[in-house]
């Protein structure tokens, strides 16, 4: 009989996995810091309706994919599948318009989606994401694209491509949606079921299909670019300028219209040829409507998410970053136990990492515990030779060692640390 399992979809991140699933959360934090964005938190379920709403009833992830339950008090609630709207509403519900334009926000926390596993896409994932909510400025744009694009740099993933698009507005892309439908259905005895299904709720949506008919069919369809207004047209070309200005390489690609139902204009996707068939490691674009859908008043946004499992796909094997203690206190004989465990507090409350035994070693195995650890030093304490109230302090990696009166060794730690 098999043992419990995660639930399928979902996964465990051991104490090496975590550690550099922490450390890419920090160097984020760092970049978006720099960018002037500040992190948030929202609820993991929010009320159905948000995402309704927001997302678009045609899209996959309100179809098919949403985790939605009826709580005791009979409320429609959902695990949050995606990122933005929920932004979106706390910018709505805690009066973020009163703030200087735009609202710089950024999250990172789990998403729920019901979809099939593969190599990094689980129904439990993380993901980092940022949001500039107010401004309508193409820059704007160019900044959260460039921010990412920063980020994937100093993470080390090599391999990239930015494709970009432009959705276009109201005022200019119903025109567009009404020639795809129109030429679509023409061609409808060629598509999947799924997509003679999304040519009626929204036709921009068979972009988002894999099927080799369909996608031959939308190859040969016709192109949103033919059909920007001249708003569009510049505020398109700004954001290409300003990219390549900054010495990003955007290539265009009409099919870009991501999987969500409120991006107007920009969107982009980074892709990594590290990944494989499903490249993509992150993406996003403008969504200029989305506040006002959720309950807002008219408001300009944009923004990105990113898996942090596509992410440290991407970044391909590393070893994690270096966590161990500054010591590990070795106690040589049982009856200074107790003293070894009331230096290690005392060693811990001036800041320092320290660790001991906890598993009734011989100093012998103590100290090949404290190699194990990855500690810098030994504190060995009970040494016959050593005068009342002192310790030895032993470099585990040079071998050099040094006797240090016991009230001084947490100064004499701090120093050998500030100095390295």
């Amino acid at each position: 009989m098999s043992g419990p399992r995660a639930p399928k979809g979902t996964y465990d991140l051991l104490p090496d996995e975590a550690a550099l699933r922490d450390d890419v959360v920090a160097t984020a934090a760092r970049v978006f810091g720099a960018h002037g964005y500040r992190r948030v938190v929202t609820p993991e379920f929010e009320e159905t309706g948000l995402f309704e709403r927001g997302v678009g009833e045609a899209t996959d992830i309100v179809r098919k994919e949403m985790y939605t339950f009826e709580d005791k008090g009979g409320r429609s609630l959902t695990l949050r599948p995606e990122g933005t709207a929920p932004i979106c509403r706390l910018y709505v519900e805690h009066g973020l318009h009163k703030w200087p334009q735009p609202v710089k926000l950024w999250y990172y926390c789990p998403m729920f989606r019901y979809e099939r596993p593969q190599a990094g896409r689980y129904r439990e994932h993380y993901q980092l994401g940022a949001e500039a909510i107010g401004s309508p400025a193409p820059e704007v744009d160019a900044e959260v694209i460039a921010m990412l694009a920063q980020l994937f740099a100093e993470l080390g993933i090599g391999g990239l491509r930015l494709a970009v698009n432009s959705m276009g507005d109201p005022a200019c892309r119903p025109a567009y949606v009404g020639r795809l439908r129109e030429y679509l259905r023409g061609r409808e005895d060629e598509l999947c079921a799924d997509c003679r299904e999304r040519l009626e709720l929204n036709p921009l949506r068979t972009f988002d299909c894999k099927v080799e008919s369909c996608r031959a069919v939308l190859d040969e369809a016709p192109h949103i670019d033919e059909h920007l207004c001249p708003e569009c047209r510049e505020h398109f070309d700004t954001v290409l300028g300003l990219l390549r200005r900054v010495g990003l390489e955007p290539e265009l690609d009409f099919r870009l219209v991501r999987g969500l139902d409120y991006y107007t204009r920009t969107t982009f996707e980074f892709s990594s040829d590290r990944l494989g068939a499903q490249s993509g490691v992150g993406g996003g674009g403008r969504y200029d409507g989305l506040v006002e859908q959720v309950g807002g008043p008219p408001t300009p946004g944009v923004g990105f998410g990113s898996g942090l499992e596509r992410i440290t796909l991407a970044m391909g094997a590393r070893e994690a970053p270096g966590l161990g203690p500054a010591a590990f206190v070795v106690a040589f004989t049982d009856e200074v136990r107790g003293d070894a465990f009331v230096l290690a507090q005392g060693l811990r409350r001036a800041g320092l990492a320290v660790e001991l035994d906890l598993a009734g070693r011989s100093a012998k195995g103590q100290l090949k515990q404290a190699g194990r650890s990855g500690a810098a030093y030994a504190v060995l304490l009970g040494l016959e030779e050593l005068p009342p109230e002192t310790v030895r302090v032993k470099a585990l990696a040079g071998g050099g060692e040094e006797d240090v009166p016991a009230a001084g060794v947490a100064a004499w730690l701090t120093a050998r640390k500030e100095s390295e």
